[in-house]
């Protein structure tokens, strides 16, 4: 910050100064790393995004082929990692029924995955 406030002239309020230097130090976007990374970070990737995005709006469409408790019980399950007894009380669902509407839900869930890959390769 200190070159910032030597290039500016001299003459200024110290307020002004310091406005100065922060404005010039906020434009400064770089950021020094020690050593450079070996690896190409795929994370920003477009292609990849793309990808999540797709697997994302499959996901939701299955989802959407579910009854209601059945996709409550698989958010509260699977997603959210809530056990029988405590997605049962959510739901007002004893603990073996949250299991079986699981299985159910997941049986269909894995029909339509069967389905429709048979479609793409057929």
């Amino acid at each position: 910050m200190s070159d910032v406030l030597s290039a500016r002239s001299s003459s200024g309020s110290p307020h002004t100064k310091v406005s100065d230097a922060h404005r010039g130090a906020s434009r400064d976007l770089s950021q020094p790393v020690e050593v450079l990374p070996d690896v190409i970070d795929s994370a920003n990737d477009p292609e990849q995004a793309a990808l999540a995005a797709d697997r994302a709006a499959r996901v939701h469409e299955l989802l959407g082929n579910l009854s209601d408790i059945q996709r409550e019980v698989v958010l509260l399950r699977v997603a959210v990692g809530l056990s029988a007894e405590e997605a049962g009380s959510v739901l007002g669902m004893s603990p073996g029924a949250v299991r079986v509407a699981q299985h159910r839900a997941l049986n269909r869930l894995r029909e339509m995955v069967q389905s429709s890959a048979n479609e793409v390769s057929a």
